[in-house]
């Protein structure tokens, strides 16, 4: 019998994965920021994003409680979007995928901020906030992969 590569995983068991780590990661940054003395305060970049993107369109800003709204409606939509990518793998590469793209946006949401127009990441000034922020998107990230591997087909069902 030929071996075959297996198949990719479906759209939609791709965009359900990266909505199950985007659902851990806000999750995650929701409950620290009552919680934890110098929690990163992704919400407060994303009101700002928000708007920032108001005040681009000619738009009223609006009241801070519809700002954090739409702000973390946004989060959730972006996020999955990215961790879905991480699905699109199976096996090891998944695994490996998840540790690069949760590192990666870790490390872009502590560093970058400032260059999006965004200022300057309150708490960013604590390493020991620079490093739950770059967890935080990590942990997103590997609750992608574990969601993944339930969702998508296994390797040995595709080659068979």
């Amino acid at each position: 019998m030929r071996s075959r590569r297996p198949a990719r995983s479906s759209w939609v068991a791709s965009v359900a994965s990266g909505f199950v780590g985007a659902l851990v990661l806000t999750s995650i940054h929701e409950s620290a920021r009552r919680a934890v003395a110098h929690p990163p305060r992704m919400d407060t970049l994303g009101r700002r994003a928000v708007k920032n993107m108001l005040d681009a369109a000619g738009q009223d800003v609006q009241p801070r409680s519809t700002l954090q709204k739409i702000a973390l409606a946004g989060d959730l939509v972006a996020n999955t979007m990215y961790y879905a990518a991480i699905a699109r793998e199976h096996g090891r590469a998944r695994w490996q995928r998840a540790i690069a793209l949760g590192t990666a946006a870790g490390m872009g949401a502590v560093a970058l901020p400032p260059f999006l127009g965004l200022g300057r990441a309150p708490n960013s000034q604590y390493a020991s906030t620079q490093l739950m922020t770059t967890a935080w998107y990590l942990a997103g990230a590997l609750a992608t992969a574990a969601a993944a591997t339930v969702l998508a087909p296994s390797a040995r069902t595709a080659s068979a």
